[in-house]
């Protein structure tokens, strides 16, 4: 792995040997207390107080702010959880065997892009039950979605967990060259890679999605703030909408392969 290195963020001091035995790098997040040999979010320039609502987010800013990847020049850099990983494998297995599916080397398929995003999965795959349960403003102005879920873009599934009408009030706060284009990406895609999971060939790829995505979350809080309902699909509306974004992001800017990611609770 000497020339992939692959951050695991975890919320738990617990999970540190089974981490590093899988020869990755331990990051804690969140309000765990922590050994000194964690990487965290907690030091330097951070907002670390903000990890509820950002997620592992609040790690990302930490590399960003504090040019925390300068020994990472010639390296492949990529992040996972302790509850889902990076496969080996391109081709999907209906059974993930941990000790021997996980990813422990640059595949050779990498050879000709410059990251890597999760296989993605398709909004208009969401059950009838969920609809109703989760979009019922929605089926009221759109009640065609009970009879065909091709409309059920990127905008409509985040509308329907994450609060009708906030990804439009957030794109309207997003920089102009990516305004419109990215309205337009969620409200015609029906599918995007999941889980803020990401692997860049560069240090530069990695830092000009940063560039591009802080500044506009930050812009967001003065919508959302942080007084923010006990509906995690509302509390962590920071890092759900980075999730739609990167998708955006990295299929515009840079040359993105997709690959598996298996769940996996190492607790």
């Amino acid at each position: 792995m000497n020339n992939l290195k692959i951050f695991c963020l975890s919320l738990s001091n617990t999970h540190y040997k089974k981490i590093l035995d899988l020869n990755y790098i331990p990051v804690g997040l969140g309000e765990d207390i922590f050994s000194e040999n964690w990487i965290t979010d907690q030091d330097k320039n951070n907002i670390t107080h903000k990890n509820k609502y950002y997620g592992e987010y609040t790690f990302h800013y930490k590399i960003w702010k504090n040019d925390f990847l300068k020994n990472y020049s010639d390296q492949w850099i990529g992040f996972c959880t302790y509850r889902r990983f990076w496969s080996q494998l391109k081709k999907e297995k209906k059974v993930f065997n941990f000790d021997k599916d996980i990813l422990n080397k640059l595949p050779k398929e990498w050879e000709n892009y410059d990251c890597v995003l999760a296989n993605p999965i398709y909004t208009n795959s969401t059950k009838f039950s969920k609809i109703f349960k989760h979009g019922k403003k929605i089926l009221f102005k759109n009640p065609l979605l009970f009879f065909s879920k091709k409309n059920i873009t990127i905008k409509v599934h985040f509308d329907m967990y994450h609060g009708h009408g906030n990804l439009d009030k957030a794109i309207d706060l997003l920089k102009v060259e990516d305004r419109e284009k990215f309205r337009k990406y969620v409200n015609t895609e029906i599918l995007f890679s999941p889980y803020n999971m990401f692997i860049c060939k560069s240090k530069k790829t990695l830092f000009d999605y940063y560039s591009s995505l802080f500044p506009w979350l930050k812009n967001c809080e003065s919508i959302f703030g942080f007084d923010l309902e006990n509906d995690y699909g509302k509390k962590r509306i920071y890092g759900f909408l980075a999730e739609r974004y990167l998708s955006y992001w990295f299929n515009n800017y840079a040359n993105p392969i997709k690959w598996p990611v298996y769940f996996k609770d190492i607790s």
